[in-house]
């Protein structure tokens, strides 16, 4: 893979509820050029020494680990929000992965989300790895919303120096990803691409088939020069094997489409 190449990787979430193996002999099979590590209760997703020997078996990179910040996982690695970064910061070194996904603050996180911008840009500073804060949605319920996230859902005014643009969350936000992605400039370095029609549900469906742009979010990195990569984030957790399977290789191949030619490994 070219210098220039942006990855596309599997996420481990894409194929739940089978395991971290599994999602990397699929990744494997399917021609992706690497992984994302959703880090869950497959212990296997905690284990660094675990994710090399999948990672040199499979001859495919973690090139991003997400942490454990997600509200189903409020409960693992232990309450204290900051020590889950830390921890995954240092699964991310172990397995040489450059990006860690991270949630904003919940709202009754409050001690945690005062400081949050600060220690994530001091954490980015001393590790040398991006913490690409994702972009999320309000919450919707019986027409009312509530503020779910501090300091906000929306990370362009938050002074993040690293973002991860996820086009589901931006859809169930009501905000056009392509033009989140002009906004955030050089900030963008890590996409969650899925597709959705634009429900207060976050859809996570296979690029191409929802209302999304997401072609036209990819030819703009691609214009952009962005040196980032590009995670397949879908969910096949009804799905028969047979059939996540081919969804996953139609997901890879609308990267390989719409991204332009050089600029994918084939």
């Amino acid at each position: 893979m070219s210098a220039a190449a942006v990855p596309v990787l599997l996420s481990t979430s894409s194929v739940y509820p089978e395991n971290c193996a599994y999602a990397f002999d699929l990744a494997e099979r399917l021609g992706y050029d690497g992984v994302e590590v959703m880090v869950w209760t497959d212990p296997v997703t905690q284990e660094p020494g675990a994710l090399r020997a999948l990672a040199t078996l499979h001859d495919l990179p973690v090139l991003a680990v997400h942490a454990p910040t997600l509200l189903l996982s409020q409960r693992l690695w232990g309450w204290d929000p900051w020590g889950k970064i830390d921890r995954t910061l240092e699964l991310a070194a172990e397995v040489g992965a450059p990006t860690v996904v991270v949630h904003p603050p919940f709202r009754w996180q409050r001690e945690y989300a005062t400081k949050f911008a600060e220690g994530i840009a001091e954490r980015e500073e001393r590790t040398g790895i991006a913490l690409a804060v994702e972009n999320m949605f309000p919450w919707r319920a019986a027409g009312s919303e509530m503020q779910a996230y501090l300091p906000h859902w929306d990370p362009v005014e938050q002074g993040y120096r690293s973002v991860t643009l996820d086009v589901s969350h931006a859809a169930t936000a009501g905000v056009d990803p392509l033009d989140l992605a002009r906004r955030l400039g050089r900030r963008l370095r890590h996409l969650h691409l899925s597709d959705s029609l634009g429900s207060f549900r976050d859809e996570h469906l296979v690029p191409g088939r929802g209302t999304q742009p997401c072609a036209e979010v990819l030819r703009h990195l691609a214009r952009e020069g962005y040196g980032g990569s590009v995670t397949i984030e879908v969910g096949t957790r009804k799905l028969e094997p047979a059939q996540r399977e081919e969804d996953l290789r139609e997901a890879l191949e609308f990267c390989r489409r719409h991204l332009p030619a050089g600029l994918t490994r084939s």
